[in-house]
């Protein structure tokens, strides 16, 4: 499994977060726009701590990547990627209060609510939510309408009670009884594999790919959905609190069923590899365009934070 990231590679993801974070900085001004009344300064305040805090941006990155693969506009196709990356970092401020995961850092920094305090902490990432599907929706997303409303709609079930949402539910009742290993798969698809799948399903969706190619981008994108947690969990045991940038071993102080726990370090990289390998089998037919993808699996089971 020790696939090394080449140079390009880490230049087009420094470059693809550098873009995202713009991108945001433009999105979370305090001019309102039109349709608003006002924006409130602290709450943006808070909503830009939640997002323009550094990280890798790697779901936005997929969706560029995917997108610049498939020919979609890539304007457009950037506006999609911040729009997705709301929704992630919503999801980051919410999982941090003390009623969810009570962490105090995120990134190396305080978390939104350590920051502000919770209240604020809920209503940014609210604002954020609702953001995400602003910016998709909005005309300045250069898409035709039916490809927006298609991301609007994919987006809304990849972040919800069948997707994001209902696996942090799942998880939290992993807290109490633990799931066997199909559980355990299916509460990662949706937490964290959903918002993945997703952002290589929406590069296809906004280069007008036909049915075929969109589902085979969303395979790519649902194997390095379960490689990222599968990593994580692994990093979780094996990682500190100053690499990682927050706590570290909290799933096992909660008693969380993972693929680590329940089968041990060396199983769980093993599995690893095979779900790497598995993501380039399927960007097979694209040939030398899927390069950028092919690496982004093996950077997402090697990376260390």
């Amino acid at each position: 499994m020790e696939k090394s990231v080449s140079d390009t590679f880490a230049i087009r993801l420094d470059s693809a977060a550098a873009q995202v974070a713009a991108a945001l900085e433009a999105l979370l001004g305090e001019a309102p726009l039109d349709g608003e009344i006002a924006r409130p300064a602290h709450l943006i305040l808070a909503m830009r701590h939640g997002v323009l805090n550094g990280g890798k941006r790697l779901r936005p990155f997929l969706v560029i990547e995917t997108a610049r693969m498939l020919g979609a506009p890539e304007d457009a196709a950037l506006r999609v990627a911040a729009a997705l990356e709301c929704i992630h970092c919503y999801s980051l401020v919410h999982d941090d209060l003390p009623a969810m995961d009570d962490d105090d850092l995120r990134r190396g920094q305080p978390t939104v609510h350590i920051a502000f305090d919770e209240a604020t902490a809920i209503l940014a990432g609210d604002a954020l939510l609702t953001l995400a599907f602003d910016v998709i929706s909005a005309p300045e997303t250069d898409l035709p309408a039916d490809a927006r409303l298609r991301l609007v709609n994919a987006l809304s079930r990849a972040a919800g009670v069948g997707g994001m949402v209902g696996g942090q539910a799942l998880d939290l009742a992993a807290e109490r009884v633990s799931p066997d290993e199909a559980g355990i798969v299916k509460l990662q698809a949706m937490k964290t594999g959903a918002l993945l799948r997703f952002a290589c399903a929406a590069g296809a969706i906004a280069a007008g790919c036909d049915d075929a190619i969109v589902a085979r981008v969303t395979r790519f994108g649902e194997i390095i959905g379960l490689a990222f947690q599968l990593a994580d969990d692994l990093l979780d045991v094996t990682s500190d609190a100053a690499t990682l940038g927050k706590a570290a071993g909290k799933d096992a102080a909660r008693g969380k069923g993972t693929l680590v726990s329940l089968h041990g370090a060396p199983v769980a990289k093993q599995k690893l590899a095979a779900l790497v390998d598995e993501a380039e089998a399927v960007l097979a037919p694209f040939g030398d365009a899927a390069d950028t993808l092919r690496q982004a699996a093996g950077f997402i089971a090697t990376r260390e934070k």
